[in-house]
Parts: C-alpha cells; structure tokens; sequence
C-alpha cells in the first residue's frame, strides 16, 4: 500500500504520504492501522493481518471454508448416522412407536450395518451442505458488517438464515434421496445411482424437490437462530476472557448443544412435515390433498394430534446435540488448522 508507484521501493515521499493521510490523529490508531494494512512484521505477532484474510475472500479464496465445513458435516453425521436413521423411521410412523421397538425392527430388518443405511448420500450430502452454509455465513457478515466492528444478534440471525436457504436449495436433492435410502428396504436399490434412476422414471424429476417448501420455511429460523446464538454465546466468552485466549473443546460443544437446541425446537414441526412428503410415493390413486405441505399438516393434527407434530423429536435431540456441537468443534480447528481467521 505505501508502494505507490510500483517499483517495489518505499521512497521518502510514500512513507510520509501514507501516514498524513492515514485515517487518525492518534498515534496508537497509526500503528494500529499501519499493522492491519501491511503484511510486515513489525515484532508484536505473526498474525495474519485482517485485510488479507478479507481480501483471500474476495478475490475467490473460499476453499478453506469449504474444506472446514464440509470435513465437520462429514465426520458429525458418520458417528451420529444410526440417530439419524431411527428419528426418520419415527417421523414416518401414522402411530406412535416405543424407540426401542423401532430400533429392533431396524437392526432385524437390515443388521448391524443397517443402521448406517442411508451414510453414504448423508456425507455425500452434508459435506457441501456444511460447506456452503459456513462460507456463504461468512460471506454474508462481511457485507452486512461493511466498517462495523460488530454484528447485533438480529444481523446475524439475517446471515444465518440466509446461509442456511442457500446451502438447502442447492442440496435439496440429495436429502429426498437421502430420506428414501434410509427407509428402503433390502435389496430395494442397488446404490444411490440406481435409487435416483428408480425415483426419477416413476415420478419425475419434480419428486426430487418434494417437501421443499416446509423445508426452506424450517431451515430459516433454524440456521439463523442456530448461527446467531452460537456466535453469541461466543462473543460473550471473549468478552470475559482474553482475546488471544481460544475457548476450549467443552466450551465449543456446549455453546453449539445450546444454539442447535433451540434451533430445533422453533424448526421440527416443518422437518417432520418436510420428512412424510419426501418419504410419499406418487401413484395415480394417491389423495392430492395429501401431497401437500397443508394437506400433510391437516392430517397429522386431526389423526395424531399436536403431539404428533414432534414424533421422533428425543432421537433427534439426542442425535444433533453431538451432531452439530462436533461439527462446530470441528469446523473451528479445521479453520485454525487451515489458517481461516473468524470474524
């Protein structure tokens, strides 16, 4: 930046100019701004400055967020994939279902390794899914953030919501195969390409976005409030703790089993309505009142009750509080790792 001219030489004038019109009077601003500005070390740290990270961002460095998020989504989903499982097979039931009986169906039905039915498409899918929510967030703090140094908890809900309908339309589907592979029967399908053949000539490609709506209308207010609180809770650590201090491992895993909580709580209505229309086969003598987000909620109500709205809601408690609370650890050390400086 001093280097006006561009012969890789910092003359009298360049040096004198850059600090006139530096944007302060105050000579700790100066050095402080000087710092941020440059990549020289001048002996305090070996940080990698703000405006470089910003300016990786811009100029299409996204890979390291990808790579962070979408090794967190891989590696919480895989130890939490026989949760995942047993919550969908509940969510699909007309009656309600003791979890143990249901879990003895499934390890009968399809063994040990049955329970990870379905792993395979769920990485597939997570992986991007994590990627792009995580780099579209930081993307979308850094625009509303302009000169700000902070985001209020409402910004970063906004991002957060945002990141998450981003991340969900452009997976979408990859979780109505998800949601098929882990219902289907032995020998139903031969592998995932094979299950998207089946599902495409029986019923169309609009079968691949069943259920999206209530999907896009759930992920909203989760990813927002999941984010926003999760970044909270963080903020406030830093606030009573020194910044060049990183929260531990514990404090990373209860401030996501917090935020992924409550996230859940506002958005499981819609997931579960979102699960019955993906796990639907369309066939001539189906009831087109019940293909339909409305329809779907009518039926619960009136057949199962307001309770029914919330069934398989204890496996999914117990699986996304490891699930999501891993995939934030994770995410925060992979960045470290990979050199990704938070904001």
């Amino acid at each position: 930046m001093m280097d006006q001219d561009g012969s890789l030489n910092i003359s009298y004038d360049e040096w004198r100019d850059f600090l006139l019109l530096a944007p302060s009077n105050n000579i700790q601003d100066l050095i402080t701004y000087w710092r941020h500005s440059t990549y020289l070390d001048i002996g305090e740290d070996m940080n990698i400055p703000d405006d470089f990270t910003q300016s990786e961002m811009q100029t299409g460095m996204w890979w390291r967020h990808l790579a962070a998020g979408g090794v967190a989504g891989a590696v919480s989903r895989t130890c939490t994939a026989p949760l995942d499982r047993l919550k969908v097979f509940l969510q699909v039931q007309p009656s309600k279902q003791k979890i143990k009986d249901c879990f003895r169906n499934m390890v009968s039905e399809g063994g040990v390794a049955g329970l990870w039915r379905g792993n395979g498409i769920n990485v597939l899918k997570i992986a991007p899914e994590s990627a792009i929510k995580f780099a579209a967030y930081e993307q979308v703090k850094r625009l509303i953030k302009g000169d700000s140094p902070t985001l209020s908890i409402y910004e970063r809900f906004f991002a957060g919501a945002i990141a998450g309908g981003i991340s969900q339309t452009a997976i979408y589907p990859l979780e109505v195969l998800k949601t098929r592979l882990a219902l289907r029967k032995t020998g139903q399908y031969r592998s995932i390409a094979d299950a998207a053949y089946k599902i495409y000539v029986s019923e169309g490609v609009r079968s691949f976005y069943r259920g999206y709506t209530p999907n896009i209308l759930g992920i909203i207010p989760y990813a927002g409030i999941d984010l926003a609180v999760y970044e909270t809770l963080k903020k406030k650590y830093f606030r009573t703790h020194s910044s060049d201090e990183q929260p531990s491992f514990w404090t990373l895993l209860a401030c996501g089993s917090c935020s992924s909580t409550l996230g859940q709580m506002c958005s499981y209505p819609l997931a579960l309505v979102r699960t019955r229309l993906q796990a639907q086969v369309i066939h001539a003598s189906i009831d087109p009142a019940t293909a339909t987000m409305s329809g779907v909620f009518k039926a619960i109500i009136e057949k199962e009750g307001l309770t029914g709205l919330y069934r398989g809601i204890t496996p999914n408690f117990i699986k996304v509080m490891p699930a999501v609370s891993i995939s934030y650890v994770v995410y925060e050390y992979s960045s470290r790792i990979l050199g990704v400086k938070m904001t």
